[in-house]
């Protein structure tokens, strides 16, 4: 079995894959200042509550880069294996046309080989999480760029902190799009407005594009933000940990 792990900002999210099988998935919180030993007790009861006993490879990407050592010797301690790490030398089979290939995020290669190995092409992919990330990728299969907007956690944390009167509350989808009160009126701003801004800017790429494109939603929060979305959009949550299944497979001698 595989081991799979996506190290965001705000969670590091953990898949444990039998062939094309997801066996079992889970969120951790990230700490920054974690050593080897506490992710190793993490990962550890991680494997046991799911009753996995043995780990035959395992493949990371991560946007922390303070993480990756301790999470390579956390994994090698608990499974006894070496961890493959999406970055430059690694197969992924993706053209990247940017300026500076080496700028793209392993979060976002991650997201684009999963898409073009499962969704007709073009597609725009739309990470929202600690920030809100679109990749587009043309019919060809090669990611052209994207944008990068604030996530709606950190938009909430920053309204709130910055302001007298607004109030900390849970993201979830209002009842309507005319907020009656402070609490709604805010989760309209977050929810709605993120769906609006998914909305336009898929409409922005498509026409640079010249043509129509699938959209693809994905991270902690794509679920509650897809509900309230009025064009047509898969949510796939376990997306990164397909994408991670398939760069460990291409990377098998």
């Amino acid at each position: 079995m595989i081991l799979v792990i996506d190290v965001g900002n705000t969670n590091i999210v953990l898949g444990v894959w039998n062939g094309d099988k997801l066996v079992c998935s889970g969120r951790l919180s990230t700490h920054t200042g974690e050593t080897t030993i506490e992710f190793s007790m993490r990962l550890k009861s991680f494997l046991e509550l799911n009753g996995v006993e043995k780990i035959d490879g395992a493949v990371l990407s991560s946007v922390v880069p303070a993480l990756v050592y301790t999470i390579k010797k956390g994994v090698k301690l608990v499974c006894g294996v070496d961890v493959l790490v999406v970055g430059p030398g690694i197969k992924t089979g993706l053209n990247i046309k940017l300026d500076n290939p080496a700028e793209m995020g392993a979060d976002l290669v991650v997201g684009d080989v999963a898409v073009i190995n499962k969704y007709p092409l073009p597609a725009i992919v739309f990470d929202i999480g600690t920030a809100t990330t679109a990749s587009v990728i043309d019919k060809s299969g090669a990611h052209l760029g994207g944008a990068i907007m604030c996530g709606i956690k950190t938009a909430l944390r920053a309204l709130s902190g910055e302001t007298a009167q607004l109030p900390q509350i849970d993201i979830s989808a209002p009842s309507k799009a005319i907020g009656s009160n402070t609490v709604d009126a805010m989760k309209c701003g977050s929810v709605v407005g993120t769906a609006a801004l998914i909305e336009g800017m898929t409409a922005r790429f498509e026409k640079e594009l010249g043509e129509k494109a699938t959209v693809v939603i994905t991270g902690g929060l794509g679920a509650a933000v897809a509900s309230e979305l009025t064009i047509p959009a898969v949510v796939d949550s376990d997306l990164l940990l397909e994408g991670l299944r398939i760069i460990y497979e291409k990377n098998q001698k």
